[in-house]
């Protein structure tokens, strides 16, 4: 594990550096505006809360735009083609371009998450990814991220093989933990937000 200056104290202050001025002078008034138009389209309460893994295997709650009607199985939580007609209209549009993210901001300012991590994976999820890939239980020790080196380069996940993708990618991230990473994969993900490489 890296043991680094800047990862035991230079990226949770500059968590909080970003997230606070993001939060402040962007997020400050997008998110009411973003929040009207998702109760709008959904008629539904417009943050979405779900229980995810932490750092040291702490349970917390992920904030989210609500993208999806209704309450989703929590016995297969994965996004089948089921699932996927639960999308609303404006749904598809904030997954696309991930905006459903933004309200992650606080839990970074909470301390909940980092602005770059591994992804923050449900139990379930996590069990079953350590079980083919045991050094990923390495990447327990950081704050999951908003974004992660596995989200830019792979992207959403719909399969467990997928997952285990995605995952390789976010071990890479743990063998070069660094200021300088974490920038290029901010950089990376505002392409990717730009582009709307979501789904």
């Amino acid at each position: 594990m890296n043991n680094s200056l800047y990862v035991k104290y230079g990226k949770r202050i500059f968590d909080f550096i970003f997230s606070f001025f993001i939060l402040v002078f962007v997020l400050s008034w997008l998110i009411p505006l973003i929040a009207i138009i998702v109760y709008i389209d959904s008629n539904e309460f417009v943050f979405y809360y779900q229980e995810r893994v932490g750092a040291k295997g702490k349970v917390f709650k992920i904030i989210k735009f609500r993208s999806m009607k209704g309450v989703p199985p929590t016995n297969d939580p994965l996004l089948s083609n089921e699932e996927r007609n639960r999308i609303t209209g404006l749904g598809k549009i904030i997954r696309k371009y991930r905006i459903d993210e933004f309200p992650q901001f606080f839990n970074v300012l909470k301390g909940e998450m980092s602005i770059v991590g591994p992804r923050p994976e449900r139990q379930q999820f996590l069990t079953q990814i350590i079980q083919y890939l045991p050094k990923y239980n390495e990447l327990q020790e950081l704050k999951p991220g908003i974004t992660s080196l596995g989200q830019i380069r792979f992207g959403y996940a719909d399969s467990l093989d997928e997952m285990l993708k995605r995952a390789r990618y976010d071990l890479k991230y743990l063998n070069n933990l660094n200021f300088w990473t974490d920038i290029k994969v901010i950089f990376a993900t505002i392409w990717v937000v730009l582009n709307g490489k979501g789904k």
